[in-house]
């Protein structure tokens, strides 16, 4: 979808990933606990939902706890957790008026029960929605996805449902926790790293990547603009020649 941008013709990416990176050191940069920044990081991203929605963009997805996450010292886990509580707590009325759809990917097991309750409640209320699909990586890991994934296919397998010459890449797609979402065609990854850092690495072969030293707690639409930008200047091939 073409849209006109401050004066400019701009395509815009249907599905955009996010790496919010940076609210540690932001924190740390006004000598404030390392929560703080995640605190202001989850006010950003209520800001971002809206400003991707405003621009066209159609599915945002992104990535909040890692399964690496969990080596974090237990006062900052406990931190995001109870973030995440109020974050869900009153996200459903905050979706309603925005038009927000919430799903949420990862590997929910090692989420407390009233977390995973309040997850399943998001998602059922707000299903109807289809202003931004808004997608979650929670306890979210490339690697355990495929794992997971692989696991499922091959109880298939051994059940005589499917035959291993019958798995293509449609059907792993179709058994991964982004079954129902199209491949992001753009990443953006805050604070100045560059690396996937085990995020959607099989969705992400064809995806544009964006790297900005702008620390996520920083970042606006402004920022997210600029990210389209870039996309614009890239030329997309998917393996072809143009």
């Amino acid at each position: 979808m073409k849209k006109i941008i401050d004066g400019e013709e701009l395509e815009i990416p249907t599905h955009v990933a996010i790496i919010m990176d940076g609210n540690g050191r932001w924190a740390k940069k006004r000598l404030l606990p390392r929560n703080m920044g995640h605190r202001q990081g989850a006010k950003v991203l209520e800001q971002i939902c809206r400003d991707a929605a405003d621009l066209g963009i159609r599915y945002l997805t992104v990535y909040a706890f890692s399964t690496e996450n969990w080596k974090r010292s237990t006062e900052e886990v406990t931190g995001i957790m109870n973030l995440l509580r109020s974050y869900l707590s009153n996200c459903v009325e905050r979706a309603s008026k925005d038009g927000l759809r919430i799903r949420v990917i990862g590997d929910r097991s090692a989420l407390d029960a009233d977390i995973v309750e309040m997850l399943e409640h998001a998602e059922r209320e707000t299903a109807k929605f289809d202003k931004l699909d808004f997608t979650i990586a929670l306890n979210y890991g490339g690697r355990d996805e495929l794992r997971r994934t692989m696991t499922k296919l091959a109880k298939q397998v051994q059940e005589g449902t499917l035959a291993p010459e019958a798995i293509t890449e449609d059907v792993i797609a179709k058994h991964l926790d982004t079954a129902d979402l199209p491949d992001p065609d753009l990443l953006i990854r805050t604070s100045g790293e560059l690396r996937l850092s085990n995020y959607l690495i099989w969705q992400l072969a064809y995806a544009e990547f964006y790297f900005t030293d702008t620390l996520w707690p920083d970042f606006d639409k402004e920022s997210l603009k600029e990210a389209i930008r870039y996309y614009n200047g890239r030329e997309r091939r998917f393996g072809g020649v143009k």
